[in-house]
């Protein structure tokens, strides 16, 4: 019966410090935004085009 008390104990403590290394990555910024940056670069021409003057015209073959 004790072990069933030591390893209530030791899941615990690990509960814990799982949960503290999961508020630390948060405050930290670790799960902001993860998918923007992976599509940035197929949107990035799109917002160029839009900022520049029409003067500017783009080939397209």
């Amino acid at each position: 019966m004790s072990v069933i008390y030591i390893m209530l104990t030791v899941s615990i403590i690990v509960a814990i410090i799982f949960f503290i290394a999961f508020i630390i990555a948060v405050k930290n910024g670790q799960f902001d935004d993860s998918y923007t940056p992976s599509v940035r670069m197929l949107f990035e021409d799109e917002l160029v085009k839009e900022k520049s003057n029409k003067s500017i015209l783009t080939k397209k073959d």
